[in-house]
């Protein structure tokens, strides 16, 4: 799809990917740009205010809280696991022919944060009742990476499903964050 951000975050995001691209164009410096598409995995702090929606539910499983969905729940995301992304990012660093271009680095899958919640109930083993408050200003409903262009050229296929990653990452979250 043609860019059209809908928030001023999405503008600064786009205006450096073109950046870049005139940039390497005008003085020869190659580079990449990439568009991670929900990155998730061990290690990501689920008390910062850019940490995902998997880490924050995570944390509310293990505190016997609430996770809080903004919205019905129905909105869509290509999660991403960490590893899949290091893959691109390494594979867009040596890859002839990537230099000026855009690539989205996601799983080209998506799921509802109501499937992540039933996924996420099953591999804790707790009940999980989500609080849902009303849709944030300016999320999108839906996001699903097209990863043709890093298939084609960085030979790019992710490694990692979203079943595995979320499994490998409620793991690390809980033997870090258990109530011991």
């Amino acid at each position: 799809m043609v860019p059209h951000p809908i928030s001023p975050y999405g503008v600064t995001k786009f205006v450096g990917e073109m950046y870049s691209e005139v940039f390497g164009r005008v003085y020869g410096l190659e580079n990449a740009s990439l568009r991670y598409f929900n990155v998730f995995g061990p290690r990501q702090d689920p008390t910062s205010q850019y940490s995902g929606v998997l880490s924050r539910f995570m944390l509310a499983v293990l505190e016997g809280s609430q996770p809080i969905v903004y919205g019905d729940g129905e909105q869509s995301r290509d999660f991403t696991f960490v590893e899949n992304v290091v893959d691109a990012t390494l594979r867009a660093c040596e890859a002839p022919g990537a230099s000026g271009k855009v690539f989205n680095v996601g799983t080209s899958s998506r799921i509802t944060l109501n499937q992540v919640l039933k996924q996420l109930e099953k591999i804790s083993g707790k009940p999980i009742q989500a609080k849902y408050d009303p849709p944030r200003t300016g999320d999108i409903l839906h996001s699903q990476a097209d990863i043709t262009l890093g298939r084609t050229l960085l030979g790019y296929i992710p490694s990692v499903d979203f079943s595995a990653g979320l499994q490998r990452t409620w793991d690390w979250y809980k033997q870090t964050y258990a109530k011991k």
